[in-house]
């Protein structure tokens, strides 16, 4: 993931809805869109998601009904975000939300099938 340069689209609003379990983001080049809490929660940037290295990254499971319960910022660069399930090592880099927002449906799509593939399971109840 590469840094911030002088030309990175920015956020321009951060909304949280906790009833829908989404966050609204606007960029100030005009992308904006929602990310499910789940989407968010899957996709962390943390090391103890994406692993160490390409291949290392582990599968979430049962993030279905995750929730956001605190949003920090962390700079001008960045937000850390708190789940429901007590996540919060992960520091979401403007770019990176861009990313996920950008690709969102490409990304949820491998999500579910790597889920499919290994028999997981998105609702808490993991049979």
């Amino acid at each position: 993931m590469s840094g911030l340069s002088p030309d990175s689209p920015r956020p321009t609003d951060i909304r949280l809805h906790q009833a829908s379990h989404k966050l609204e983001i606007s960029f100030d080049n005009g992308l904006s869109g929602t990310l499910s809490c789940e989407f968010l929660r899957v996709y962390s940037p943390s090391a103890e998601v994406r692993g160490h290295g390409a291949g290392q990254e582990v599968l979430q499971t049962g993030k279905q009904d995750v929730n956001i319960t605190a949003i920090e910022p962390i700079g001008h660069y960045a937000v850390k975000l708190t789940f429901s399930d007590g996540h919060n090592t992960g520091l979401y880099s403007w770019d990176y939300l861009y990313e996920l927002l950008e690709n969102h449906d490409a990304l949820w799509q491998k999500y579910l099938e790597r889920l499919q593939a290994s028999g997981g399971n998105r609702s808490h109840e993991n049979r």
